[in-house]
């Protein structure tokens, strides 16, 4: 298959730059010490990939990526890093499942659910979930009574992730993680997971890194330089030109809109043109060069989770040439 057999919008990865990420990574954060976070790609067929480079273990958002990783016997090590209160199908898997708990109705939903190992999840600035971390140790206290073994803490510093300065985000992050290890000298235990793409190369406070973007990128962490290429585009079709009117500059519409696209980080990016706006179905931009209906364009994502959630399947590409196609089998939940 060629990518001109594609239907569009598709989403397409190039597999020199998935190759060249997945490398960089595990070369920074060899085996145990990599837990990928698959809410990224949501695509089993990946994560084999990142196995296959030497995690061992994977971090989850939510009950369906925890089923699904198990299911493609990739349920080794499996940490669900979100709050869950229903539990039951947790504990009826064949896998190993930490949860992340920061309240009293976390833990017992964790241990009436038949978990057996948690993380006691930490706010290092980011408001969200985490519990203070004044309270981590009386919670893993909470937790080890209702029979719960307590792996170790938790913190994620999502606010700086696409920090715009790296000497900044590297000072804030370290700012953070303080927080993070200080709960964990109450809380105790072999972990400290934490961390993303964006402070891979200036968190050395974890035992175990969650990164995931690094795998596929997109233009938000691109802008930040963070140190990895560009291998996710969505592939459109351009099905209008409209000419330059006195009154209006010319422009194209391509077949990949909001319906195609997570739009939380702005809009998209394609090279050599202007974006205007997307709508439902279309992105109207303007090119650096003329462009005719039926051209294909690449959609450059400004944020990768959510864009890849809106598609079924991917395919990884070199050149023109279609090498495989992998369902994103993890959506839902």
């Amino acid at each position: 298959m060629q990518l001109g057999d594609l239907t569009t919008p598709a989403l397409i990865v190039d597999a020199a730059a998935l190759e060249s990420n997945l490398a960089a990574m595990a070369a920074r954060w060899p085996g145990e010490t990599l837990r990928p976070h698959v809410k990224a790609h949501k695509t089993t067929a990946l994560a084999a990939r990142q196995a296959a480079h030497g995690a061992t273990g994977f971090t989850c958002a939510t009950i369906r990526e925890v089923e699904g990783m198990a299911a493609a016997g990739l349920g080794a090590d499996l940490l669900l890093a979100n709050e869950v209160l229903d539990t039951r199908r947790l504990g009826r898997l064949d896998a190993r499942v930490t949860v992340a708990v920061d309240s009293p109705e976390t833990i017992e939903a964790a241990a009436a659910g038949g978990v057996r190992e948690v993380l006691v999840d930490v706010n290092v600035g980011m408001p969200r979930c985490g519990c203070r971390p004044d309270d981590a140790g009386a919670l893993a206290d909470r937790a080890r009574a209702a029979g719960l073994t307590v792996r170790g803490v938790m913190g994620y510093e999502g606010h700086l992730q696409a920090w715009p300065d790296a000497e900044e985000r590297a000072t804030l992050t370290k700012t953070a993680m303080e927080l993070l290890l200080a709960a964990h000298r109450d809380v105790g235990g072999d972990v400290v997971s934490g961390g993303g793409t964006g402070t891979s190369a200036c968190n050395p406070y974890v035992t175990e890194m969650q990164a995931g973007s690094y795998a596929l990128m997109d233009s938000a962490y691109t802008a930040a330089g963070v140190g990895y290429v560009q291998a996710l585009h969505v592939l459109g079709t351009v099905v209008h030109v409209s000419a330059a009117r006195p009154d209006m500059p010319a422009y194209a519409v391509a077949d990949v809109g909001l319906k195609a696209l997570g739009m939380d980080h702005g809009n998209p990016t394609i090279p050599g043109a202007q974006v205007w706006f997307c709508s439902d179905e279309h992105v109207t931009f303007a090119a650096d060069d003329p462009v005719r209906v039926g051209d294909r364009v690449l959609v450059i994502p400004a944020h990768v989770d959510p864009t890849v959630a809106y598609h079924d399947r991917m395919h990884v590409v070199r050149d023109e040439e279609v090498l495989e196609t992998w369902p994103v089998d993890l959506r839902g939940w």
